[in-house]
Order: C-alpha cells, then sequence, then structure tokens
C-alpha cells in the first residue's frame, strides 16, 4: 500500500510531535548499495538514516531544536538505526524510524501530525477521522489517551495516522483500519493503564498534588519536569519501538493487498447482452425438451450454437483449412474493391447474403468474416445447407452448388448472391492451396445496383480505414469495433425517440439530423438504424419500457 503510518504525541512543551513512523519502499531500490539482506542494516544504512534525521532536524528549523526536544518527544536515538522488514514475495522493505527519510514526506507526515492532535478532532477527542487534500494527501487519525501518573488532567494525547494520497482507498479501507488500529491503541493503553495503577498505588499523585504549594514561579519548572516522560516509560514495555514497527507494516502489507483494482470496461454492450439472452433461452429451451419431451427434428443451429459461434469466431475461422479469408482486408483484396463494396452494402442492410460453392469452409470463413460487420443480434447464419432458406430465417446463407435459386429471390433487391467456382487451370497444377484468388472465381449477383458513390456513413469510413495499408489488420478490427458501438448509439437514441416516445416523422427527422445521419448517403444511413435495430437486446427494451411506463416520483 503507497502510504505511511505514524505514532504522533502532543508535548506540553512542544506541541505536535511525530514519534515514530513507518514506510514501505518498493523494488526496485534507488541504487544497489541500499539493498539490505537482513534484517539489520549495515553501517551504510546507519548513515542514511542519520542524514534522513538531519534532513529533520533541518526541516524542523534549526539544529538546536534538536536538543531542545524531551524525552516525551523522541522515541529512537539518532544513532539507532531503525527498523527494517522485508517482504519475501513482493520484495517490499518497510522500514520505521522517527521520521521519514525524505524531507518531502517529513513536511507531509508533519502537517497530518499537526492538523490531528489541533484543529481535526472528533466529538470526545478520541477516535477516527478523516481528513486532507490532493496536495497535502490524505490522513485516516485515531485519537487516543495515555494514562500518565504525572501529567495534567494524569493522560497524554497520541493519535495513529495514516497517510496516502488515494482517497478512495483510503476510504475504503476505513472498517479494516479502524477495527485493527484499535486493537494497538488497547494494547497501549492496557500497559499503560497497569503501570499508571502501580504509580498510583505507591504515591498517589492526586493527594500530593492536592496538599503542594502552588506557585508561579516553580510551575513551568514543574510542568517541564512532567513532560519528559516517554512512551516506553508510561509503558514499561522494553521492545515497545520493535512491536510498533511490527504492527505497523503489517497494516501496510495487510491493507494493500485486501483491495485489488480491476479494469471495468463501463455497462454490458449490447452483443453481451444479446449472447447472453441466447444462451440464457437455449437452456430453458434444453430443460423444457428434457422435461416434456420436446421433439429434436429441428435441423437449424440452436440459440446456444449461434452464441458459440460469436464467442469463438476468431477461434474457429483459425481451426478452418485453407483456403479461406483471413480478415475483411483479405476479402476485399480477393473480390475487388467495387464487389466489395456492393457486398458489404447489402450486409450493412439487412438483406439476405447467399454464398453457393462446394468448399463449406470456405463460405463458413467469409461469413464469420462478414458477421463482424454487424451487431450479435442482427445476425442469422445457417453456413450450410442443401436447400434453400427463406431471408426470415437467416440473413448468411450457405448452398451446395447444385441447389437453385427460386426466381423471387434471384430477382429480389434485398438479396444478394455470390457464386464460387473452381478455377480449372489450377486443378491439376501445383498451386499454393491458401491462394484463395488463384483457385476459385467470385461472381457477386443482384436485382439492386447500388450506385457507387452512395452508401451508408460506416461503410465509407470502413473502406478509408482498409485501404490504408498503413493500419494493420488488427487496428482496422479495433476501428470497426468502435464504428459499431458509436452507431449502435445512435440506434438506442432513434429506438428511444420513436418507438418509446412515439414522436412525428418531423421530430424524428429533426434527431437523425442531430445523430449525423442526414446527407449523403441518408436513406443507407436510415435503412441501417432501422435495421440494426432490431438487434437490440429484449433487455434494454425492456429497460425502456419499463421505466417509461412506470409512474415518475415527484
Amino acid at each position: 500500500m503507497n502510504a505511511m503510518v505514524a505514532l504522533c504525541h502532543f508535548c506540553e512543551l512542544h506541541g505536535p510531535r511525530t514519534l515514530f513512523c513507518t514506510e514501505a519502499l518498493h523494488p526496485p531500490s534507488p541504487s544497489p548499495s541500499t539493498q539490505m539482506g537482513a534484517t539489520i542494516p549495515g553501517d551504510r544504512d546507519r548513515d542514511a538514516d542519520r542524514d534522513g534525521e538531519g534532513l529533520t532536524m533541518r526541516a524542523n528549523s534549526s539544529a538546536t531544536q534538536r536538543g531542545e526536544m524531551c524525552d516525551g518527544c523522541r522515541s529512537l536515538p539518532a544513532s539507532h538505526p531503525g527498523f527494517v522488514s522485508i517482504d519475501d514475495e513482493t520484495g517490499i522493505r518497510f522500514l520505521s524510524h522517527q521520521h521519514p527519510r525524505q524531507p518531502q514526506l517529513f513536511s507531509v507526515v508533519r502537517q497530518a501530525c499537526v492538523r490531528s492532535l489541533s484543529c481535526e478532532v472528533c466529538p470526545g477527542r478520541e477516535g477516527p477521522i478523516f481528513f486532507g487534500d490532493e496536495q497535502h494527501g490524505f490522513v485516516f487519525s485515531h485519537t487516543f489517551f495515555i494514562k500518565d501518573s504525572l501529567a495534567r488532567g494524569f493522560q497524554r494525547w497520541y493519535s495513529i495516522v495514516l497517510v496516502a494520497m488515494d482517497r478512495i482507498y483510503l476510504i475504503n479501507s476505513w472498517p479494516f483500519l479502524l477495527r485493527h488500529l484499535k486493537l494497538t491503541i488497547q494494547s497501549l493503553q492496557s500497559t499503560a493503564l497497569k503501570v499508571f495503577d502501580g504509580e498510583q498505588g505507591v504515591c498517589p499523585q492526586r493527594a500530593v498534588r492536592m496538599n503542594s504549594v502552588f506557585s508561579p514561579a516553580v510551575f513551568p519548572h514543574q510542568r517541564s519536569g512532567n513532560a519528559a516522560r516517554s512512551l516506553t516509560s508510561l509503558t514499561q514495555h522494553p521492545n515497545l519501538w520493535a512491536s510498533l514497527h511490527s504492527s505497523f507494516s503489517w497494516l501496510l502489507k495487510a491493507c494493500g493487498s485486501r483491495l485489488t483494482e480491476k479494469l471495468l470496461e463501463g455497462a454490458p454492450t449490447e452483443d453481451t447482452l444479446v449472447l447472453i439472452e441466447k444462451q440464457t433461452g437455449s437452456r430453458a429451451i434444453l430443460h423444457h425438451g428434457a422435461d416434456g419431451g420436446a421433439s429434436r427434428s429441428e435441423r437449424h443451429p440452436s440459440q446456444s450454437e449461434l452464441a458459440h459461434d460469436f464467442l469463438c469466431d476468431d477461434a474457429k475461422l483459425e481451426e478452418l483449412p485453407d483456403p479461406k479469408f483471413r480478415s475483411l482486408r483479405h476479402l476485399r483484396q480477393v473480390l475487388g474493391a467495387a464487389e466489395f463494396r456492393q457486398l458489404v452494402w447489402h450486409v450493412l442492410m439487412g438483406n439476405q447474403v447467399i454464398w453457393r460453392g462446394a468448399e463449406p469452409s470456405l463460405i463458413q470463413s467469409a461469413f464469420i468474416v462478414l458477421k463482424s460487420l454487424l451487431p450479435v443480434g442482427c445476425v442469422r447464419s445457417i453456413p450450410f445447407s442443401a436447400q434453400y432458406e427463406e431471408a426470415y430465417k437467416c440473413n448468411f446463407l450457405g448452398l451446395s452448388p447444385d441447389v437453385p435459386i427460386p426466381t423471387h429471390v434471384s430477382s429480389s433487391e434485398f438479396s444478394v448472391l455470390v457464386d464460387v467456382s473452381s478455377e480449372a487451370s489450377c486443378q491439376n497444377s501445383a498451386v499454393a492451396n491458401d491462394d484463395v484468388s488463384t483457385l476459385h472465381q467470385f461472381t457477386i449477383s443482384s436485382a439492386n445496383t447500388q450506385p457507387a458513390d452512395r452508401g451508408p456513413t460506416l461503410l465509407n469510413k470502413l473502406e478509408v480505414a482498409l485501404s490504408n495499408e498503413n493500419l494493420s489488420v488488427d487496428v482496422v478490427s479495433h476501428c470497426l469495433l468502435c464504428l459499431k458501438e458509436e452507431w449502435m448509439n445512435k440506434v438506442k437514441v432513434l429506438f428511444k425517440f420513436s418507438k418509446v416516445d412515439g414522436r412525428g416523422r418531423e421530430d424524428t427527422q429533426k434527431v437523425l439530423a442531430l445523430l449525423g445521419a442526414t446527407g449523403p448517403g441518408e436513406e443507407d444511413n436510415v435503412r441501417l438504424l432501422k435495421f440494426w435495430m432490431t438487434g437490440l437486446s429484449k433487455t434494454y427494451k425492456s429497460h425502456l419500457m419499463t421505466a417509461v411506463s412506470s409512474p415518475r416520483l415527484a
């Protein structure tokens, strides 16, 4: 955890002071000379700690102030090397001394110490509190009292502060820090209470003070003498600072490992929601079939198979034998720019795309590549069939070479046919088995001959990306993904405006202009939006309908 723990004390003579702090040093170390292989640091580290102590004193204004520090303001002498623990799993070193090694950290801890024991006080003066800012860090502070028979009011004021720059992390760790810091504080208080009770039994200070004569001349000397008791003297704990080092080191390690950061990609996309719905619906159908004896004569792919096709498209494309299409750019190179544009236009408009040929793997690779152009909910695919299937069953259909196309389909402007034929000259020649353009010829026919300069905006942007050879296949794939998400967001707006709210044609036209769907290719843009609207998930549609129909709270 990128934080620092410090024990602070309010001295009656010198005000708030830092007694002991523990910090974590992450590997790699600043220099090889600072690497330590044991718990006890060497001479070189002693010099570094002494330099850090000197920096602390200079930051505290002057060297004379160091001599003015009383026993109550001091934990470890300047000659003490401090304490070091090494986490074998992560290589993190936990260093403890009276002050931080770096002057910048000293300033941050010093400010946290002053605020925790002066202006930032919780009700009752004992308990946890949170404060801080972006510049000086955020602080979790727990103030408490330690019994002292010689102090005014028979108690001294301390605090344990944890300083970090991550506000959210510190707030989320509040219950954990409070629970474990209370254990440390209660241990100190119970140990000091035993010492206090023993001293009071020998010489009750309350009676001594009641019988003593108050004199303004001697009061400063009495106060100075009473203020010089260290925490070690109050608890009579011989290994107090080593014990605090262990507690603080464990706290930093445990607090840092209990919460982990995860990359959240936001709300589920429409493709994810549709896949979940298809898988859930498939499981329900299979369960019903097992209980009620449902027929299994349906030969079309199940919903789970369609979902599996999308989840494993990349893997399935790699497993297909050659020859095959490897990407949209490869398909464009084989078909040619004009034929590719015509084919993709039909795909984006929701028309039925029929491939007829003798190699199912080649047709399947083409469908896998073309399906990436559409949202998952808009795809209904039959990779290979021995007979024609109507357009309402599938918009991607693979057929055997001898399957006839009905007249009403071949003459329709809402379908496109790609005939795949083998090159006779290459059947007996030693041609590379992965050269699709050499082994096959592709003939595209459709009753709808859309002008070359028209087309939806998405298609125009996609062709710019595909024609740019400086962009890799992966970059083009991410570009297509962004374009799909952009237009799916437009589809959601249009669905909400036209279907849910029931706005008129004039208002809908204004929304289309706002979405950037008007202008050149406006007719194709509108057709694309309406077709993609059919691919919205049932979850999203149901959510909109419920939100509109439910009464609004005033």
